[in-house]
């Protein structure tokens, strides 16, 4: 098994811990990792407050070493997705978009750590202060905190590490258990983009140790969170009045309204509702079809999922890999089963074999159920019919979260309409909930979370607004 050593102040740090990742479709042994306790955790802290007060490195240096990290992520694309086939059970297909994507996170970030600034503030507007100029600056905060989840583990660290680094802040990257290699992999990309010491530190281990110790370290200015409502909750009932972007998922509704191009809405909602096994915060759970067109929908969408393949990540074909986990596995087959226990039809799929469950298709389900009212971060989707359009956007709202939702319509006014009427952080007409590119403002409402991300949109919220106000006269 090869291993990967935490990264600290530009150095490979070994520890007397060494965590096992597994091959998610094998569940053998794949690589160890080091384990960090809370000295590790110190000393990577320790190293980025010191590199934050030493290396102030301007917006050109910058975007040089971001611009030079997407170019080794493209040069590296295939091994990197390799290795999230590997520790994430991840198609190799997605792993090389995700590497795609996260070069271009890389990119939009070095691009718009040239375009921080302020803006003028109009004093002359009041009386007694027509000569005054006054203006605002940014500045980082400092020590930036990234958490990062297991279902995109190199891109949801780009756009958590990317953002903070071109605002100028040094970073602690604690990335999931489950995936910690790719995440080491990128901390030797960066050095070798020319990132200074400390500026990029590595800890892994589980929160109630590794995580505990960065919620509790002051000298942290910012959290940038991916992961559960309950961690996310805790962790901000623990960082106080620390600044923090939290994105705690959802259970994306899709609309599909009575002219909607049946066919296509049917593939789009198959191939966003069940990619990377469902284990995505944009993942379509919830499809909201109108009566006339149900049955003609149900029969489309049921025939696209049957054609997707299920199987080992590394081979080529495969369009679903394995769950995380056999548990996590057992637990969503436990809610397909609770759900045709309780009065809904089970479509296709719903069979389980260790951590591979097929993608499952109901219909018949009540809002109560948690196939329908919770996250099933799992693949399965689940159907339910509408009459009118106000029924539909009633609907998609009856949710504790909103991240995103879809919308399929030729009709502008319907497309406007819930555009106005759904409470979710992000609206996609004709096209599902799970369409996102790297450079738009991305984050929910509710129990979805605070803030944004996105580079330009995570600068913002990584930066510190001062006013200056200058008075000629005195």
């Amino acid at each position: 098994m090869d291993h990967y050593p935490l990264w600290i102040n530009g150095e490979p740090r070994e520890t007397g811990e060494r965590l096992i990742v597994t091959d998610k479709a094998t569940g053998a042994f794949w690589a160890t990792v080091s384990q960090a306790g809370p000295a590790e955790v110190e000393a990577a802290v320790a190293a980025a407050v010191h590199a934050f007060a030493r290396d102030r490195l301007t917006a050109s240096q910058r975007y040089e070493i971001l611009i030079r990290a997407a170019s080794l992520i493209r040069a590296r694309r295939d091994e990197l997705a390799l290795t999230m086939a590997y520790e994430a059970g991840k198609p190799l297909r997605e792993g090389r978009a995700e590497a795609e994507r996260a070069a271009d996170t890389f990119t939009w970030s070095a691009e718009e750590a040239k375009r921080i600034h302020g803006e003028m503030v109009p004093l002359e507007a009041t009386a007694g202060s027509e000569n005054r100029l006054a203006f605002t600056l940014r500045f980082p905060v400092g020590v930036v905190c990234a958490i990062t989840p297991f279902n995109f583990p190199l891109n949801l660290v780009a756009h958590k590490v990317a953002p903070a680094l071109a605002a100028g802040n040094t970073v602690v990257l604690k990335p999931a258990s489950y995936t910690p290699v790719v995440a080491a992999k990128l901390c030797t990309i960066l050095a070798e983009a020319g990132l200074p010491p400390g500026w990029l530190n590595l800890v892994i281990g589980p929160g109630a140790t590794v995580g505990n110790a960065l919620l509790s370290d002051t000298r942290i200015g910012f959290y940038t969170f991916t992961g559960s409502v309950p961690v996310g909750e805790a962790l901000k009932r623990a960082i106080g009045l620390r600044r923090c972007t939290l994105e705690l998922g959802s259970n994306s509704a899709v609309i599909v309204h009575e002219d909607a191009d049946v066919a296509r809405a049917a593939r789009q909602c198959a191939l966003k509702g069940f990619s990377y096994a469902g284990q995505v915060c944009l993942s379509v759970q919830r499809i909201l079809v109108h009566q006339a067109i149900a049955s003609e929908f149900t029969a489309a969408l049921v025939d696209a999922t049957q054609e997707l393949r299920v199987g080992d990540p590394k081979d080529e074909t495969i369009d679903i890999g394995p769950m995380i986990s056999e548990g996590e596995a057992r637990r969503a087959e436990s809610w397909v089963r609770e759900a045709v226990a309780g009065g809904a039809r089970l479509l296709t799929g719903g069979q389980r074999q260790g951590a591979f469950l097929t993608p499952a298709v109901l219909v018949d389900v009540r809002p109560e159920m948690r196939v329908v009212c919770q996250e099933a971060f799992a693949p399965l989707v689940a159907v339910q019919t509408y009459a009118t359009l106000d029924e539909a956007l009633a609907l998609a709202n009856d949710s504790r979260y909103g991240l995103q939702a879809g919308v399929f319509t030729r009709s502008l006014a319907v497309a406007v309409a819930a555009a106005r009427g759904l409470h979710v952080g992000g609206v996609m007409i004709n096209d599902t909930s799970f369409y996102r590119a790297g450079q738009m403002p991305y984050g929910g409402v509710k129990h979805s979370g605070m803030g944004r991300e996105g580079p330009r949109y995570a600068i913002e919220e990584m930066t510190e607004m001062r006013l200056v106000v200058i008075d000629p006269e005195s």
